[in-house]
């Protein structure tokens, strides 16, 4: 019955009995405090700060400069064509 609900319910019914009613408790707590959370979500200032370097290195082009480039690139494709 793996991978089945009763199998499930059946093997924490197994953890129990071994490991005692608190098992799941204890393994969850130990995950807990293994838990690092840090970085953007404890420092909201270096997340800001990090925003901006990333938006002034942004590789997306301005709208206007996107059409610019395709208004040049089809006048030359018609170029081409009538070559």
């Amino acid at each position: 019955m793996p991978g089945t609900v009763k199998g499930g319910k059946q093997a924490a019914a197994t953890n129990k009995k071994k490991y005692g009613k608190d098992f799941y408790a204890r393994i969850g707590a130990v995950g807990g405090k293994k838990g690092t959370t840090g970085g953007f979500a404890a420092n909201r200032e270096l997340a800001r700060i990090a925003g901006a370097k990333g938006g002034r290195i942004s590789r997306r082009r301005k709208a206007a400069e996107v059409a610019e480039v395709t208004v040049q690139q089809s006048a030359q494709n018609d170029f081409e064509l009538a070559a």
